[in-house]
């Protein structure tokens, strides 16, 4: 039978402490948000470009010709779009409605 040396053992352990400690911090902002948004749910390109049926080349141009309402993150610049104004965008245009789940 093996032994992990104290050192080595002590130092697995603080990495699996740092990991718990991000993990904590990420869930606390992911909770955080989900407060802030009143359950609705957010979408990005992908997958608003998956259920409306368009490529993302089309959003951008509902976005640029303001059609639809999004939400762009300044660090990276990626676009997101909250789940019940598309609800409302598709019901101008008579569309079915988006599951909100």
């Amino acid at each position: 039978m093996s032994y992990i040396d104290n050192e080595i053992l002590e130092r697995l352990i603080g990495t699996m402490v740092e990991g718990f400690a991000r993990i904590e911090k990420k869930l606390d902002q992911m909770n955080r948000l989900k407060e802030c948004m009143n359950g609705d749910r957010l979408l990005d390109n992908v997958d608003l470009a998956e259920l409306l049926g368009v490529s993302q080349r089309t959003l951008a141009r509902y976005r640029q010709e303001g059609k639809i309402k999004y939400y762009s993150v300044e660090k990276n610049g990626k676009s997101f779009y909250l789940a019940s104004e598309i609800q409302s965008f598709l019901l101008q245009r008579g569309k079915n409605v988006v599951n909100n789940k």
